[in-house]
């Protein structure tokens, strides 16, 4: 049986470099994000889902769809994929660890192959249109 994960990540570049972070008891980075609660629209997911785990306010009217990429779910059974829907949008607030988080760090295209299947996609496709260097 195929299953498929539900999640909205946060795309949040400066100079080159996106904003990632690690879970408590986790050896990989995960783009700031999370799944889906039953009725919320991807919009509902960001601002709560950064919120709970960066401590910083998403500006609604700013966000904008980057794209949706599929891959399999890292750590999970074979046949299961995530579905991860990604926005840029403005904050308010200072990125801070919260919740199960970790470490918040800035990557690069060189940290690859540090991240989650889906999350190299997505630096695939930031490094191939010139957003992450």
């Amino acid at each position: 049986m195929n299953t498929t994960i539900d999640k909205v990540a946060w795309i949040h570049l400066e100079h080159g470099k996106i904003l990632s972070t690690r879970s408590h008891g986790k050896d990989v980075y995960y783009l700031p994000g999370g799944k889906r609660e039953p009725g919320e629209t991807d919009l509902d997911t960001l601002i709560r889902e950064i919120n709970e785990e960066l401590a910083v306010t998403i500006i609604p009217a700013t966000a904008a769809h980057l794209g949706t990429f599929h891959a399999p779910a890292h750590g999970h059974p074979n046949g299961v994929t995530v579905q991860m829907s990604c926005y840029t949008a403005d904050h308010h607030g200072t990125p801070t660890p919260s919740s199960e988080i970790d470490e918040v760090v800035w990557l690069t295209y060189t940290d690859r192959a540090r991240v989650s299947p889906v999350d190299q996609l997505i630096f695939d496709h930031l490094h191939q249109t010139g957003r992450l260097h």
